[in-house]
């Protein structure tokens, strides 16, 4: 486990290590600058994960099945709220399903716990899941950039979970004709770190709206932006960080 600044979740858990570039809000992912240097630094869960490509990491494709921290929430004691591979994708092609229903068994075994996990593939994700228990303690989400990628949502509304929710982050156009009908929460924030790309407030605003017609949580993450603590978080005055309430 490790804590995180993450601003809507307590710790992050990696089971799995590298991923693959699939669409524009991977571009710029944290992820793969933080593959790189914990490579450079000697830890060889992340051994050839990325490479250097325009001066900057890139992932390979490569996948790292972590088996040794597999059992590691076990010994967590504390409840808290569990980013479940911040450092990949637990639904990427290339993860059994085996290797799925064991990070499964293991969330089970750990009721204390919250465990949330976003993919880009959420269509594997409602196939895979449809075999496997239907847990609590486990909230199920998609990421969505751009109007472009609304299709995952209906993917979404298919996958069996105690919370479903949508990650708008990096956003990087409107989005306002999102339907939010059955997402239980949804967390917004624009793209950090010295490549950023800017994020509209307009945009920021629609996603709120549709929030208040579906009765949706909505969590305000971050401006982002170069500096994103200088940037900071509110909109309207004020911090929203609306969690969702269990469907279940």
């Amino acid at each position: 486990m490790a804590e995180t600044s993450i601003e809507w979740t307590d710790a992050t858990w990696n089971p799995v290590a590298g991923c693959t570039i699939l669409s524009p809000g991977c571009t710029n992912c944290y992820a793969m600058r933080m593959a790189a240097r914990l490579e450079a630094m000697g830890v060889a869960k992340y051994r050839g994960l990325t490479r250097k490509s325009g001066g900057r990491a890139k992932w390979t494709g490569r996948l790292y099945l972590d088996r040794k921290t597999l059992e590691a929430p076990k010994g967590w004691s504390k409840p808290r709220q569990i980013f479940v591979n911040s450092m990949s994708d637990l639904f990427h092609t290339d993860v059994p399903a085996e290797f799925v229903a064991d990070v499964w068994s293991t969330m089970s075994a750990t009721p204390q716990h919250t465990y949330q996990i976003l993919t880009k593939r959420p269509d594997r994700m409602a196939a895979i899941t449809s075999g496997l228990p239907l847990l609590r303690n486990v909230w199920l989400g998609t990421s969505v950039e751009s109007a472009d990628y609304l299709g995952r949502i209906d993917e979404l509304r298919a996958v069996r979970a105690a919370v479903r929710f949508i990650s708008f982050e990096p956003l990087l156009g409107s989005v306002a004709d999102a339907n939010l009908k059955k997402i239980h929460w949804a967390i917004v924030g624009g793209e950090s770190g010295p490549k950023a790309r800017p994020m509209d407030a307009e945009w920021v605003r629609e996603i709120e709206s549709a929030c208040r017609r579906h009765g949706t949580a909505f969590f305000f993450k971050q401006w982002g932006g170069k500096n994103k603590k200088a940037a900071g978080r509110v909109l309207n005055g004020r911090t929203y960080d609306e969690m969702p309430a269990l469907s279940m």
